[in-house]
């Protein structure tokens, strides 16, 4: 049988080209950020969250929510990049 924390679904952040950060499907403001996700934390068994960032968000940002994560009571973050930014290798996407 499963164990409880693998019944929920993934939470997922996702953090947009433009700067737009969602909990799941829902847009959400910088500032309640943290407050949105300790309570969500409160109602979850697990702190296993997945962080998806558009490859263009620059790593600066990708850390402050990935701060904010932690603070919201989220310590197991699974890194999704999206793929659209910079190329680095030359070749071109």
């Amino acid at each position: 049988s499963a164990l409880p924390g693998e019944q929920e679904e993934p939470l997922t952040v996702t953090v947009t080209a433009d700067g737009r950060v969602s909990i799941q499907t829902t847009e959400v403001a910088r500032e309640e950020l943290v407050p949105r996700l300790r309570a969500i934390a409160t109602e979850r068994s697990g702190t296993r969250v997945f962080l998806r960032a558009d490859g263009a968000v620059p790593y600066a940002e990708v850390m402050q929510v990935m701060g904010a994560l932690n603070r919201g009571g989220f310590a197991n973050i699974g890194l999704v990049t999206e793929t659209g930014g910079p190329v680095l290798d030359g070749r071109g996407g």
